[in-house]
């Protein structure tokens, strides 16, 4: 049986990561495997591996997940100490900014523990070198002193989990990559596996949410559960005070249209950005900074919030001369896309 996972350390940056309040994030996140929805091929391998090391008295490999914000890379690192029946610590990497500050967390760790790293790619390279004696051999090398006074004290670690989540795979050097025994890849969610996320959600909230309602909040989610779960709770808000607590698909149309998250999920700056391009340049092709200069914001806002989505959605193409916006885009926002001659 499934013991509850101890958390030792809760690094703040993570918290905020989540764009949830830490209260209601952990009254929603789930607490072990059987309760999580989506990413069921991702669940049966970690099963396999779990039960296997159980079966074997060691410590679970260590294991990367990487994908897009917000699918559940934080939520699987809390529960697989809950199914290993041990504790976890959770660190960021862009707060391990030299290897004194990883110390603390190697030296506390108990036999089979785990230490998660959210962000791992932020991590500089004098604290990655680190970790890869304490990943391979479980142990690391403490400098005392300085100059000719120096000595290295090689001091034993317990056996651990090492469990990163990174967006950026790539920005992973291949040393450190290739020291996870385990590597996942979290994909979106499917419209159905949202309706249950919600629905779920929304029975730990206390909110009366139907099926019609909870299709409604899914499909402008992005395909996404942790915006699922920022609209679930925004459309409390917003029932209880302008419809006595009683959420309908009505009810939740109304509180996402207020807040400008349309029928696709886009929201005011995604609509801004499609505006421009269409109005300004035509359509484009446009460079990004040409965009961003128009729209008043940074060409890494754009690059990082707004275009990842517009891409998916087929919104918009990326060609060598810029951004040019599809038959789609058009579509969507009501407007006449130019005739080329």
């Amino acid at each position: 049986m499934a013991r509850e996972a101890v958390y030792q350390q809760s690094d703040p940056e993570t918290a905020q990561a989540d764009n949830l309040p830490r209260e209601q994030d952990n009254s929603l996140r789930p607490r072990a495997m059987a309760e999580m929805v989506g990413q069921q091929d991702v669940i049966e391998r970690l099963q396999i591996a779990i039960e296997a090391a159980q079966k074997r008295g060691e410590p679970l490999g260590h294991i990367l997940f990487d994908g897009p914000p917000g699918l559940g890379k934080t939520t699987f690192a809390t529960v697989i100490p809950t199914e290993m029946g041990t504790t976890v610590q959770m660190a960021n990497g862009a707060g391990l900014k030299a290897p004194k500050d990883l110390l603390p967390y190697l030296t506390n760790l108990s036999e089979a523990s785990v230490l998660f790293i959210d962000e791992i790619h932020r991590v500089p390279k004098a604290v990655e070198e680190y970790l890869y004696t304490a990943m391979e051999d479980f142990r690391i090398d403490i400098i005392l002193g300085d100059g000719v006074n120096a000595r290295t004290l090689n001091y034993e670690l317990r056996p651990f989990t090492l469990i990163g989540a990174t967006t950026r795979a790539g920005m992973l050097s291949a040393p450190l990559r290739d020291r996870f025994q385990i590597r996942e890849h979290l994909g979106w969610y499917s419209h159905n596996e949202l309706c249950e996320i919600v629905l779920r959600n929304a029975n730990k909230l206390d909110i009366p949410v139907d099926q019609p309602s909870a299709a409604v909040i899914a499909h402008r989610s992005r395909s996404t559960p942790r915006l699922a779960n920022n609209r679930l709770l925004w459309v409390r808000d917003y029932a209880q005070s302008k419809a006595d607590g009683k959420v309908t698909d009505s009810v939740a149309t109304a509180a996402l249209d207020m807040i400008g998250i349309d029928p696709l999920g886009l929201d005011k700056q995604d609509r801004g950005y499609l505006d421009t391009l269409m109005r300004i340049f035509a359509g484009g092709p446009a460079g990004i900074e040409a965009i961003a200069h128009t729209m008043n914001v940074s060409s890494d806002t754009l690059e990082d919030e707004v275009e990842p989505f517009l891409l998916r959605s087929e919104l918009i193409v990326r060609t060598r001369r810029g951004r040019m916006a599809t038959e789609k885009a058009y579509q969507h926002l009501g407007s006449v896309q130019p005739k080329l001659f």
